[in-house]
């Protein structure tokens, strides 16, 4: 089949299968990791290193995306990403020992890092200019619905045939993922004339302990109290060090891995900060919500990821038709700005929650939200490389794909930080009613003596009761500074320039 004839809703499907599995891949062993410790005996700690590898490698490989396609030939990188991502599925299945599981991990995530922002560019080439909008609102579905659906997905799979066959589960997906790219997809002309360039090997170099560093500092320092531990500050001065390094490199050397003058653009450069800290509150609402379900609430995972639901849903809707208003020319700036203001307004209701809330409750803001986000991704991806040259589009969008994976990262952390200590502020302040001078105590003591006759059973029901109340507190607190974060970031929207010419994103990585 020549790739005159080939549908491009042929060619979209084959791109989203891959992006979609790996998306869903970087959330789906969390609900799963109580049962991957009880299988291969290993302590909460060393279990979460199943996560923390694969966040590692694939952030490290995300930014470079474009110049390895660039080298190796598109189709052939990406076919290659697939296989690899594949094999190493069944390898982590199949591992018979925790050390194993961790390195065929972080195997994976390196093959995986590949397929979001090589699928991005394909998917947009096979689109004419007056339809990119779709395109892009088809690639964002999978984006912000995989992450919502992994842990759903990775729950049902546990729960009725055990944790190895959340990787298993991939084999049939990336080997058809393969025969569909091997039959659909091809390489435009400018990948197929470009010339390889030598090596920035100092700059690959600095890059992975740069990201690396980062990424083990994020995913380790709430449960390690932040800069009290040494590990911690250990790897934030070599992260800090790794990326002065990396940035001088990258603009002296003559052929960068990452070039980072495209800096240099406003709008690329305020979109990129946009989508940092706009994800950062996404992804922080995203873990709050089925915490609090679960551990206040008494939701199972499959009923959270039915709250969850709903979002992904509004989500699907949203997204098309984002890309038809696009499309028509509509000015992706005021649907971003209106993206904050919903998304500002979700979060703050929730921030209301209580431990009397019903199930519609928990459910219309989080639909509201998922509403929001697909006025969120595709505008900005618009404003953000609208004055981007073509030549620049590869390296642009890995930079930019980095950034959103890297926002989520911080969010998640920086929330569970606030989370955590937020409901130690609380528990501290509750405690100081519970005095015998305090007529609400002692009703409270009167009332479960009924039920209890010893006096420290019908204290320890207090106790419990206040740890839940402090934690509530500690959630609505949270969610608070999520929604004050969107209501922050509207003003940064004034600050993009208008466009002056049609986004061409024919050569988006």
């Amino acid at each position: 089949m020549s790739e005159e004839n080939t549908n491009k809703w042929i060619i979209a499907a084959s791109v989203i299968l891959p992006t979609l599995m790996e998306i869903v891949d970087t959330t789906i062993v969390n609900v799963s990791l109580p049962h991957i410790r009880g299988g291969l005996s290993v302590s909460i700690d060393e279990s979460t290193w199943v996560l923390t590898s694969y966040m590692v490698s694939n952030a490290i490989i995300i930014p470079i995306t474009g110049w390895l396609s660039i080298r190796f030939g598109r189709k052939r990188y990406l076919i290659f990403s697939i296989l690899a991502f594949t094999f190493f599925s069944f390898v982590c299945g199949y591992a018979p020992s925790f050390l194993l599981l961790v390195v065929a991990r972080f195997m994976q995530g390196m093959a995986g890092g590949a397929l979001q922002p090589i699928s991005q560019a394909i998917l947009l080439e096979s689109f004419p200019k007056e339809q990119r909008g779709m395109a892009m609102a088809v690639f964002g579905m999978g984006v912000v619905v995989g992450p919502i659906l992994g842990p759903v997905l990775g729950g049902w799979i546990t729960d009725n045939w055990g944790w190895r066959w959340i990787f298993f589960i991939n084999i049939p997906i990336g080997l058809l993922s393969v025969f569909l790219i091997n039959i659909f997809v091809f390489d435009p002309s400018y990948i197929k004339k470009a010339k390889s360039e030598r090596i920035d090997y100092i700059g690959l170099g600095l890059l992975a302990v740069a990201v690396g560093s980062l990424q083990i500092l994020l995913d380790n320092a709430q449960r390690k109290d932040w800069f009290e531990s040494r590990f911690i500050t250990t790897l934030a001065i070599i992260s800090f060090i790794g990326f002065v390094l990396f940035i001088y490199n990258e603009i002296k050397v003559k052929h960068p891995v990452v070039n980072l003058k495209i800096f240099k653009d406003k709008n690329f450069s305020i979109g990129n900060i946009v989508m940092f800290l706009g994800f950062f509150g996404f992804f922080g609402t995203i873990v709050l919500l089925p915490l609090y379900l679960q551990n206040l609430m008494g939701y199972t995972a499959f009923l959270a990821g039915l709250v969850l639901g709903p979002g992904a849903v509004t989500t699907l809707i949203g997204m098309p038709v984002t890309g038809r208003l696009l499309g028509k020319g509509f000015d992706p700036r005021k649907l971003l700005f209106l993206s904050l203001v919903i998304n500002a307004i979700a979060v703050d209701i929730m921030a209301h929650f209580n431990l009397q809330a019903d199930f519609i409750s928990v459910i219309l803001p989080r639909a509201l939200q998922g509403f929001a986000i697909s006025l969120f991704f595709v505008p900005l991806a618009a404003v953000t490389f609208a004055n981007v040259e073509n030549e620049d589009m590869g390296n642009a969008s890995g930079i930019f794909n980095f950034i959103r994976n890297i926002g989520g990262s911080f969010g998640t952390s920086i929330v569970m930080t606030i989370l955590t200590r937020r409901a130690q502020f609380h528990q501290s302040r509750l405690v100081e009613n519970l005095t015998p001078l305090n007529d609400a105590f002692n009703q409270a003591l009167q009332i479960l003596s009924l039920n209890f006759h010893s006096v420290m059973q019908q204290y320890g029901a207090i106790y419990r009761e206040l740890l839940r109340q402090s934690m509530m507190l500690a959630f609505n607190d949270s969610f608070y500074f999520c929604a004050a974060l969107f209501v922050l970031l509207m003003p940064s929207v004034f600050l993009i320039g208008k466009t002056h010419k049609r986004v061409d994103m024919t050569k988006l990585h």
